[in-house]
């Protein structure tokens, strides 16, 4: 049935699910055949794949090809594989993979950030296993390139805080925002600061406590702003956070893209100094992802 379609129609119906009404049916000749089933799909559609984000995220001059958390989103990171595989773009290029979607353990890009040329801080969440980062850090020190560090943040493991990026992101040079729930009552959380060891299968392991001081210390800087979600209100930081309030895309060192309607967020951002591009949000955000949630940066600029 698939093979009947242009591959450009093949993409789409992969993309979009294959209905049993479809397909022309064969007579039924056993019981299980016979009962009754309403599910509609021979293949699920994939309505998550509009979080580009989280498949694949590219770090350097290489990337992860993600292996997802939950059975729904696995064939997602398929699409980047192929392309990075198969495509003539492609064929005549050493792209490193630094981790790919067979791995055993669960990383998404949305919880990987990259801090600077060295460094990149990766959540430990619900969907981003400790292991992954782990083998990523042993990847990324092994090979050629400049990545020196990999910061470990830990998260509470929660619907609301599925990823890094769902609290917490890079908006400028020395300006981020953070939902205030993430810390403890003193501002202390779990951070581990992954450096290459003895040897590839070893690592340096430092634990702090300090988000403030980590990101000082990892990028060379002696003051920097937090800018809490809501502004620290509990009942705005709740919610703003839950509209994606804290997933700013930036496009350049302080310029941002947010949605509309996280207000006490958005005045805060041009407080700090930072310009703020707002889209509407009132149908994009039902998916429960914000605007860095739907981008899948391949091109940095060294800036």
């Amino acid at each position: 049935y698939l093979l009947s379609f242009s591959n450009e129609e093949l993409i789409q119906k992969i993309m979009g699910g294959v209905r049993k009404n479809e397909i022309e049916a064969s007579k039924k000749a056993h019981l299980y055949e016979l009962m009754e089933d309403h599910y509609p799909f021979y293949l699920d559609p994939m309505p998550n794949l509009y979080f580009t984000r989280d498949p694949a995220a590219t770090i350097g001059d290489g990337l992860t090809i993600n292996k997802m958390r939950e059975p729904a989103r696995r064939r997602e990171s398929l699409f980047m594989e192929y392309i990075i595989k198969h495509h003539p773009r492609f064929a005549n290029h050493n792209v490193q993979v630094w981790l790919d979607r067979d791995y055993k353990f669960p990383i998404e890009g949305g919880d990987e950030l990259i801090l600077n040329a060295e460094t990149i801080a990766i959540g430990v969440s619900a969907r981003t296993s400790a292991k992954a980062i782990e083998r990523l850090a042993k990847n990324l020190f092994s090979r050629q390139n400049k990545f020196k560090k990999v910061v470990a943040i830990e998260l509470p493991k929660c619907r609301a805080f599925m990823h890094l990026d769902t609290v917490f992101t890079m908006v400028d040079y020395d300006k981020f925002t953070i939902h205030p729930a993430i810390q403890g009552p003193k501002g202390n959380m779990n951070i581990y600061i992954l450096e290459k060891g003895s040897d590839e299968e070893t690592l340096k392991i430092t634990h702090r406590t300090s988000l403030m001081d980590t990101l000082k210390e990892v990028l060379g800087l002696s003051e920097l702003v937090l800018i809490p979600c809501g502004g620290g209100d509990a009942i705005a930081s709740a919610r703003e956070q839950w509209n994606d309030g804290s997933n700013t895309l930036a496009i350049a060192p302080g310029v941002v893209v947010t949605y509309d309607r996280n207000y006490v967020s958005n005045a805060l951002l041009r407080e700090h100094g930072v310009e703020v591009i707002e889209v509407l949000s009132s149908e994009l955000s039902r998916g429960r992802g914000g605007p860095r949630c739907m981008s899948m940066p391949i091109v940095r600029k060294d800036i």
